[in-house]
């Protein structure tokens, strides 16, 4: 995974945390269920790029 890429998940990652603390602060469940859905996506990502890394050897 190119480092770009590792700092982008992360970033959204960070950016999900941040709306789930928000939501769980307001008692906003829409706003907790984005965060969460917002982490799993980078979370997803990071893994498919490690497959890809696994493949590819560029580990």
């Amino acid at each position: 995974m190119g480092m770009g890429d590792d700092i982008k998940h992360n970033a959204e990652e960070m950016k999900g945390k941040a709306k789930e603390a928000v939501g769980d602060a307001t008692d906003n469940e829409r706003l907790q269920a984005e965060g969460q859905t917002d982490q799993a996506k980078a979370n997803l990502k990071k893994a498919g790029d490690d497959i890809k890394d696994a493949f590819t050897g560029d580990r």
